[in-house]
């Protein structure tokens, strides 16, 4: 059967993979982001997901146009410090464009999968969530993503609306490349800690939010699946 999906961060990395992945499905996909890209296989809308004004506007002028049947909330913003130099304005951005649009797209398209009995949230978390230098602000973010998912799962639970979150290890997108760039020392440390000695593809990580959005996964709700190559089991021994 033929759905609707919101996929926020849509015009790169995973969203664009996933965007991709669902169209060949046969799904209609909407995305969100802050820049255009002519690739994008679906209808994509231009807004700074930070302008918390912005993106009610778009929310619910998309709610009035399209009976949405899932969202994936992707959308993600970095800014590595260490501990000492962390400051209070890189925390409060990290956390604002992680959390807030995840909440304001779950709850605009709410009311409508309610009333059809039949949803689907995939929040987008981060292997991070497990320990990674300097991550504090966004390891933070993506570890309350998680938390969103299990307490939404259980407020949910008999609405026919599933909550899960997917936790992609190391994944060759772009805003992987910004902070870690071949050849450099972070580069090294994360692919040090993959069992398989290598990154992820963000077409491997969009096939495993499509399984959660699809109708055989309707008996998943508030877990994490992590896609990274074994990194969150640990160290292979060789």
């Amino acid at each position: 059967m033929a759905r609707t999906f919101l996929v926020t961060g849509a015009s790169k990395g995973i969203g664009l993979a996933l965007a991709h992945r669902l169209t060949r499905d046969g799904h209609k996909v909407v995305g969100l982001a802050r820049g255009a890209n002519a690739e994008f296989p679906g209808t994509l809308v231009p807004v700074d997901l930070a302008d918390t004004r912005a993106t009610d506007a778009v929310l619910a002028d998309l709610t009035g146009r399209f009976s949405f049947d899932g969202v994936v909330n992707n959308v993600g913003l970095v800014r590595p410090q260490r501990l000492g130099s962390v400051d209070l304005t890189a925390l409060e951005d990290v956390m604002r464009v992680n959390l807030h649009p995840a909440l304001q797209a779950v709850q605009a398209l709410l009311p409508g999968m309610t009333e059809r009995g039949w949803g689907r949230i995939v929040n987008i978390s981060s292997l991070t969530v497990l320990g990674a230098v300097e991550r504090t602000a966004y390891a933070a973010a993506k570890a309350a993503l998680v938390s969103f998912s299990r307490s939404w799962a259980l407020e949910l639970a008999t609405t026919g609306i599933t909550v899960n979150a997917v936790s992609p290890g190391p994944t060759e997108t772009e805003l992987f490349r910004a902070n870690n760039q071949p050849g450099s020392e972070g580069e090294g440390r994360y692919l040090s800690a993959v069992p398989m000695r290598r990154f992820g593809r963000p077409e491997e990580i969009a096939a495993a939010i499509a399984f959660l959005l699809s109708e055989d996964a309707g008996f998943i709700t508030g877990q994490t699946l992590h896609v990274d190559g074994g990194a969150s089991v640990g160290k292979a021994g060789f």
